[in-house]
């Protein structure tokens, strides 16, 4: 077995558990891989909008039991909870042996103050149309499960893969204006309370950088996902780190899941177009 790394913090976002687009196969690797000493879950671990009985496969459940055997360790497991698992803030605050329930945190890294939280405070559709924001995660995995089958048809064609999602926010003006504001809004607000660090999830863009406004100074990351990135930020000796997990080969994927087309996304299909024409 390969001996883990060592790392004083690592936070995850967007895991999705309970979607197609999960990539949980490879999740249980890098958990495999690494020894944290503090490990922060920023919000949308389990997908609670999409969930369902009919879509549970045997590697989401891994991920589960990495994570709970984690906190038998003893090792800190925090949990902030994000949009798609909002049910769970009537709950936090939440303690229970080394497994906390949060809405946000704030966290001292060697004499620096980092401000952790999901991010989706600053998403006006959550705010004015909850139903629009769900309606998009149900497009959004739809285009996951299309890009994964043309990628797989692309790789057997012998040439590389494609991130649908990635061009569309990278091309559409409206999309990376978003994605500016929603790092400046949170970056400005961070720099106005006086904090070092503001880490957020949300919006799938995995990133270190530094932002300079008139009043200050602030590193802004984000953690990205684990539908399309397979990203995480690592915190050890002073430093930040921004990982990456490359996708698993399928043959080479051990307990490979089968691919089902669970009869709930036929559902949400016909929902998906019945409100669109109306």
């Amino acid at each position: 077995m390969t001996e883990k790394r060592q790392v004083e913090l690592v936070i995850l976002s967007d895991l999705h558990l309970g979607t197609i687009g999960c990539h949980a196969k490879e999740l249980v690797h890098y958990l495999d891989s690494v020894n944290p000493g503090m490990l922060i879950l920023n919000g949308d671990i389990i997908d609670i909008w999409q969930f369902s009985k009919h879509y549970w496969p045997k590697s989401h459940m891994k991920v589960i039991k990495k994570l709970v055997s984690m906190m038998s360790k003893g090792i800190p497991v925090v949990y902030l909870t994000g949009n798609h698992d909002d049910m769970l803030r009537k709950f936090s605050p939440f303690e229970l042996g080394s497994f906390q329930l949060k809405n946000k945190l704030l966290l001292e890294l060697n004499g620096k103050q980092a401000w952790i939280f999901h991010g989706d405070v600053f998403d006006v559709t959550m705010k004015h149309s909850r139903w629009l924001a769900k309606l998009g995660a149900i497009g959004y995995d739809l285009l996951i499960l299309l890009n994964r089958l043309c990628n797989t048809i692309s790789q057997k064609m012998g040439k590389g893969k494609l991130s649908f999602s990635a061009r569309i926010k990278n091309g559409v003006k409206k999309a990376v204006k978003f994605i500016d504001d929603f790092e400046m809004t949170a970056a400005e607000l961070a720099i106005e309370n006086g904090y070092d660090f503001v880490i957020c999830g949300h919006i799938h863009q995995p990133i270190i950088r530094e932002i300079t406004t008139d009043k200050g100074q602030v590193t802004y990351l984000n953690s990205g996902d684990w539908i399309e990135n397979l990203s995480a930020l690592e915190y050890h000796q002073g430093n930040w780190k921004l990982y990456k997990h490359q996708e698993l080969v399928p043959e080479k994927a051990e307990e490979e899941d089968e691919m089902i087309v669970p009869d709930f996304l036929e559902t949400q299909v016909v929902q998906l177009f019945s409100k669109i024409i109306s």
